[in-house]
This record gives C-alpha cells, sequence and structure tokens, in this order.
C-alpha cells in the first residue's frame, strides 16, 4: 500500500511517501500561514512532479497536526489533488500507546507511537529537535511516563540574533574548539555545546528518576548536529515522527 504521510509543525511541513512501513521519499516545505488551499495544492503537486510520485497511486494520505489553522487548508489541497479525504490522526486516535494526556501534541504522541513500534522491550526517551525541543518518555508496556518541554536551538539562535545588535545569523555546525576566538565560533560553541549538555543533563535526570538506561531516539530538523557529539543519542532518524503518524493511521 502506498500512503503520502504529512507532519504539519510550527517551521516546516514534512512530506513522506511510504510503501507499506517503508518512507522511500521525503521532502520539508516551510510552514507559512495565510495561504490558500489553491496555493498549496499548486506547490504540493510541484513537490509531487519532482518526486514523479503519482496522485492517482496513493491508497492513502495521513495527516498529523500542531498547526489547527493550516490543517483545513492543507486537507482541502489534498483532497482536490487525491479525490479522496485524508485521514486525520492526533492524540485522541487509540493505539497501543497510552498518552495519559489531553494536553499532549500530535507530534509528541506520533514519537511514542514510533518508538514503541520501532524498538520494544525497553524504556525510551525521545528528543525531538524542532521548534521547540521536546524530550519524551515510554515504558515497555506503552506507557507515557512523561515529556519535557524546553526552547528549541533554531528557535533560541533567532531570538539571540534578533535581540542583539552585533551577532550576526550562523550556520549550526559544531566548531573546531569549545572556546571560540571569533564571533562566529563563539555563537557556534554556545548553541552546539550549550544545547548538547541540556540535553545529556536531561537524559542523566530521566534515567535516574525512572530508574533505568532508557534508549534514546533524536528526530527533528537539526538532530543530525548533535548525534555524532554524544554516545548518549543511540539513534538518529529524521523520520521518526512520521513513521509514528503512518502507525496511527495505517489501519484506520
Amino acid at each position: 500500500m502506498n500512503s503520502i504521510v504529512i507532519n504539519i509543525g510550527n517551521t516546516n511541513i514534512r512530506f513522506g511517501l511510504f510503501n507499506d512501513e517503508n518512507c522511500d521519499i521525503s521532502w520539508i516545505i516551510n510552514t507559512k500561514p495565510y495561504r490558500t488551499s489553491d496555493e498549496l495544492q499548486m506547490q504540493f503537486m510541484m513537490m509531487y512532479q519532482a518526486h514523479k510520485i503519482d496522485a492517482e497511486k496513493i491508497d492513502k494520505i495521513i495527516i498529523g497536526s500542531v498547526v489547527p489553522q493550516l490543517t483545513y487548508d492543507i486537507t482541502r489541497a489534498i483532497h482536490k489533488m487525491h479525490g479522496k479525504r485524508p485521514v486525520t490522526v492526533d492524540r485522541s486516535t487509540v493505539s497501543e500507546v497510552h498518552p495519559k494526556s489531553k494536553q499532549m501534541g500530535t507530534d509528541i504522541y506520533a514519537n511514542l507511537v514510533a518508538a514503541h513500534h520501532l524498538y520494544p522491550g525497553k524504556k525510551k526517551i525521545i528528543f525531538d529537535f524542532g521548534t521547540a525541543l521536546t524530550a519524551s518518555c515510554i515504558d515497555v508496556n506503552g506507557e507515557t511516563i512523561g515529556v519535557i518541554i524546553a526552547p528549541g536551538i533554531i528557535t533560541s539562535l533567532n531570538s539571540l540574533i534578533h535581540d542583539t545588535a552585533q551577532l550576526p545569523e550562523i550556520e549550526l555546525v559544531k566548531p573546531k574548539r569549545v572556546l571560540g576566538l571569533d564571533t562566529v565560533s563563539c555563537m557556534q560553541s554556545g548553541m552546539v555545546y550549550g544545547f548538547l549538555g541540556m540535553v545529556e543533563g536531561f537524559i542523566d535526570r530521566i534515567n535516574e528518576e525512572v530508574q533505568d538506561d532508557c534508549f534514546v531516539i533524536a528526530t527533528g530538523g537539526v538532530s543530525h548536529v548533535y548525534k555524532p557529539l554524544t554516545d548518549k543519542i543511540h539513534v538518529a532518524d529524521w523520520l521518526h515522527t512520521l513513521k509514528g503518524l503512518y502507525y496511527l493511521g495505517k489501519d484506520l
């Protein structure tokens, strides 16, 4: 079965083409408010053409969203393109995972669902390096243990640049040294090693609280920057949230 899975986030909208449980192709567009469904449809069609995707050969479309104002317009655009309504999943969608909170975001719930399916038999922590930095923890039975929400890396970097007169925009990469001697390397060290320290600290404190050595998964836009810098993160997977949305919607 061929499925298109769409994750509507605050910063980006990620698409994935799934052949059964395998995501063969994925792409990202920026989340921009105040676009009509016709504009979205044209942009989606261009991406389909670029990736040689035939809308008529897609059996199911699954949408998860944390941006309610975009959900309707994207649903309408997808309906026009495929001639069928997409399946929308959220924290109320039944799965083997118990969210335990009516306030849990769809993305966090999808991360827990994917972790439960892909890495059974152990407690897990999922770090999502998105607009916010979230850490969610789940036990071996699918029970949610808890969640942490902190400022996101890119969000913090943009705020730092915006609110200071002389700090430039920088590329988020590992600097050559922890202690920099120029503005760019100093900022890179602060953002990379500062947030790495936060992540490693969260892992240690969570492990202590749950009295276990959790399996740690990283996902989200800048997770690839942090995975090589620590052995506390076991797996980095950009498609982790999409996989969770797929598991939530595949049988609906």
